[in-house]
């Protein structure tokens, strides 16, 4: 209710925000967060429809610049920063799909060394056998 004299109070130009703020004992940052809290949900517009429907089109994996393009494509004019801020209200992130590596490569012309040890690790007596590892060491914390 005080919020709402304070309105009136400043759309009739009788007396600044501040002035009212501090004639009714409100903080003016109150004063503003109760005028942001009122103000109306945003309406489901034709906009968020098809970027959801082309966002589910895709397998959910378009981020904001290619849903941009994909609806330019469709005639829509939107911003690809509005693409990205309807996307964040309407909770759309992309889902990543790691990419398959091959880490071994068994297709080359150097020599393959003849497997000696066999997986026979325990040995009879010492320096028959030498072992490494490559990895890379961890950091001690």
């Amino acid at each position: 209710m005080t919020h709402q004299v304070i309105q009136q109070l400043t759309a009739e130009r009788a007396m600044t925000v501040q002035q009212a703020c501090k004639l009714l004992g409100v903080s003016r940052s109150g004063f503003y967060a109760a005028r942001q809290r009122t103000r109306q949900p945003p309406t489901v517009c034709g906009t968020r429809i098809r970027l959801r429907s082309v966002f589910e089109a895709t397998g959910r994996s378009y981020g904001s610049r290619r849903l941009h393009q994909e609806l330019a494509e469709q005639g829509i004019e939107i911003g690809r920063h509005r693409v990205r801020s309807l996307m964040r209200e309407l909770q759309l992130k992309p889902i990543w799909k790691p990419k398959f590596v091959h880490t071994t490569d068994s297709n080359h012309a150097l020599p393959v060394y003849e497997n000696v040890l066999n997986r026979q690790f325990e040995q009879r007596e010492a320096n028959r056998a030498w072992v490494s590892d490559i990895s890379v060491p961890q950091q001690a914390a």
